[in-house]
Parts: structure tokens; sequence; C-alpha cells
């Protein structure tokens, strides 16, 4: 086998476990991770973790630009559960569980449940704004496409959002509560909603 046509084979080969890599999971983000500092946590089943109500740090600041040119600054959602779901238009796990943040966003209006989207890694609105009204994403989203605002938003300890999509929930006091690291379908977003909606 010639050289040329054996380096074409690897390049191949190597831009095909790519392309696995890619749809397995879209990316780690440029977060870092915050487990094992500190932060006691407990991981269920689903793969979500939870902190105990009297473990919780408060989010640092989620404040910028959304998709529609406006300033939002969660910390003024404080008194509501928050919803933070990452997401890329380009991420196939974040357009299979858009429908489902869509359905429960809906079903929760004017019940003390805000959702706000973290748009990333989208080096133009206009995809970004395609995708929201593909699925009629009605929330907003701060655009955030080199990460810096996740970097911001959690602390070192925390339960940062490490990977693409991911939730990170808010209880009412703006505290960090819990987190998923893959896509939810409605179910397991429920899962992760209920137990704030009834805190005290």
């Amino acid at each position: 086998m010639s050289l040329g046509r054996a380096l074409r084979r690897a390049l191949i080969a190597t831009g095909t476990l790519s392309a696995a890599l890619a749809v397995s999971a879209c990316s780690t983000s440029g977060a870092g991770t915050s487990d094992g500092a500190g932060t006691s946590f407990v991981t269920g089943d689903g793969g979500i973790s939870t902190v105990p109500k009297d473990g919780r740090t408060p989010a640092g600041t989620l404040a910028g630009e959304t998709l529609d040119g406006k300033q939002l600054d969660v910390a003024g959602l404080k008194g509501n559960v928050v919803v933070l779901n990452i997401w890329g238009s380009w991420c196939p796990p974040c357009r299979a569980e858009a429908p489902h943040f869509a359905k429960v966003s809906n079903d929760l209006k004017g019940k003390g449940v805000k959702f706000v989207g973290i748009n990333t890694r989208d080096f133009n609105k206009q995809p970004a704004q395609a995708f929201e009204d593909e699925f009629g994403v009605s929330y907003p989203s701060l655009y955030d496409p080199h990460g810096k605002l996740v970097l911001k938003g959690f602390p070192k300890g925390t339960l940062a959002p490490n990977g693409i999509p991911s939730t990170v929930l808010l209880d009412r006091d703006g505290r960090i509560a819990s987190r998923a690291l893959h896509a939810l379908d409605e179910d397991k977003l429920r899962s992760m909603i209920d137990p704030l909606i009834a805190e005290k």
C-alpha cells in the first residue's frame, strides 16, 4: 500500500472516530469540573446530581444579552425556581430535548418556575434563533458563544454544567440545587423541578 493511501485511510478513521464522539456527547464545555472540590452532592440512578438544601451555594453572575438583544440578569429571578439549560443549535441531543423543555416551560408558566437558556458555541445568532423558532422555545436564552458566562456563573466547587447539553436548577434563593449532564425528557426534567417547587 502506498504511503499516500495509508495516510488517507488514517485520516478517514480519525474523522470517523471524531464524528462518533460528537454524536455520543456534543462536547464538554470550557466550564471545567467542580465535582469533588468540597461539594457534597448525590448523583441518582438517572445521572442527576442534587445538593441538600443546607449545602447549596449561590450561582455566580449570570447576566448579559439574550438572543433577542434584551438584557437579562438571572439574579432578578430570585423567589422562583430557575431552570438553566445550556444548549447549542448544532448539538443533536439539544435538539432532542428541546420539545420537552418547551412543553414543561409552558405548562409551568405562572407557577413560580422560570426557564432560561444559555446558548453557547453558536458564533452567529441566526441558527440559534431558528432553533428556538423550530421548537417553540418561548423563554429567553442568554447568548454566550465563547462560554465565558458559563465560567462566571458556576464557581469552583459547585455543580458546574461541564457538558452540552447540561441543565442546572437554582432554588428560590438563587442557589445551585441540581444538575444533569445529558439530554432530558419531560419526566426527568419534572423530576428535577418538582422537589424544588415543594420546598418551603
